[in-house]
Order: structure tokens, then C-alpha cells, then sequence
């Protein structure tokens, strides 16, 4: 069996972020009734998640638990949103998301282990292991804001509205937050040349 290959940047954000996309095109683009937009893309979404683990299980040789939890929640609520034709459910799922995480990253805490390590360890060498706790105490709360977020935005506004907080709120808060820790992970021993900005998982 051939070594594993490690994704580069550009790839990791194809599967990271891909998957989204096709949700936005496909929302504003399909030639449907406004009502039944939501319900092509989240569609659209799933066979775009599928097909993004597909991609990285042929050209990586894994799929990292993180875009398993993301593709099964994917699937999951998009077919119950499509059967019940009920976009609330696609709604919630980035609020699930982004609980689990946190959950995941302040109980590792919580254990003495700093889980955000093992995931992107690689993308920060040189990293002190309190900036390790630091970056993963930071990510813990701020998953934390984004469902919050994600509750307040689609229990008060319109689906279309929803969708472009995703695309114009979400997304950019994510980069903006991950490029924000950059000076405390200096001040713990990062690697400024070697280092690779990431955020932990697919982007909900």
C-alpha cells in the first residue's frame, strides 16, 4: 500500500471548503421557484460532501474523522430537510456542528490534551504546548460564538438572508479568527516561515 499523502493547502480548502460553495452556486443559480431553492443546493450540498470525502479517500488515502462527522451530519439533515421539506433541519446542522466541536476541543482540555495538536500539528511547527491549550481554548469558545450566531441569524431573518451570512459572515469570521491567533502563537514558539494558517475541519 502506497505512504499516505498529506493535502496540500489548496486541496485541503477544496475539501474543506468546496462542498459550501457548491451550496451557494446552487442555491442562487438553480432554475427553480424561490421556495424551492433551498432544497436544490442542500441537494446539491450532499453530493458535493460525498463526493469531497470520495476525493480525499482516493487522493489521500483517509478522510479525517472531522469530514466524517461533517458528511454523515450533511447527509443526515439535508435528506431529513428534503423529506420533510422542511429547510429548518439544514439550518441547525451548522449549530450542531459547531457545539460538537467546541464540546470536543474543551474536553480535551479539560484531559490535559490539547486535541487542536494531533489535528494540525503539522501546519504549526515549533508550537509551545501552551500555545497549543491557548489556540485550543480559543477555537473551543469561538465555535461556541458561531452557533450562537447561527441560532440568532436563521430564528430571525429569511432563508436568503441565512445563506448569505454563511457565505459573507461565516466564512470570512473563520479566516479572520484563524489569522487573529497568529501573534500569540509567535509569542509561543510558531515557526512563522514553516507555519500553514488553518482552521480545525470543514467550514459549516
Amino acid at each position: 500500500m502506497s505512504a499516505e499523502k498529506k493535502p496540500s493547502t489548496g486541496s485541503q480548502l477544496l475539501i474543506d471548503v468546496g462542498p459550501l460553495l457548491v451550496f451557494f452556486a446552487a442555491n442562487y443559480l438553480a432554475p427553480v421557484p424561490p421556495a424551492l431553492k433551498i432544497f436544490v443546493a442542500t441537494g446539491a450540498f450532499m453530493a458535493a460532501m460525498v463526493a469531497a470525502m470520495i476525493y480525499s479517500a482516493l487522493r489521500f488515502g483517509k478522510i479525517s474523522p472531522m469530514l466524517w462527522f461533517s458528511g454523515v451530519l450533511v447527509v443526515v439533515m439535508g435528506g431529513v430537510t428534503i423529506w420533510l421539506h422542511d429547510e429548518t433541519f439544514i439550518k441547525v446542522k451548522p449549530t450542531l456542528y459547531y457545539l460538537f466541536v467546541s464540546a470536543l476541543l474543551g474536553f480535551g482540555l479539560l484531559k490535559g490534551k490539547p486535541l487542536l495538536k494531533m489535528v494540525l500539528g503539522s501546519a504549526y511547527p515549533g508550537l509551545e504546548e501552551e500555545g497549543w491549550r491557548k489556540l485550543t481554548r480559543n477555537w473551543a469558545v469561538f465555535f461556541l460564538f458561531l452557533a450562537a450566531l447561527n441560532e440568532a441569524v436563521w430564528r430571525n431573518s429569511s432563508t436568503e438572508f441565512w445563506i448569505g451570512f454563511k457565505l459573507w459572515g461565516a466564512i470570512p469570521l473563520t479566516f479572520l479568527f484563524a489569522a487573529a491567533n497568529i501573534p500569540m502563537l509567535l509569542r509561543h514558539g510558531l515557526n512563522r516561515d514553516e507555519a500553514i494558517p488553518e482552521e480545525p475541519g470543514p467550514i459549516e
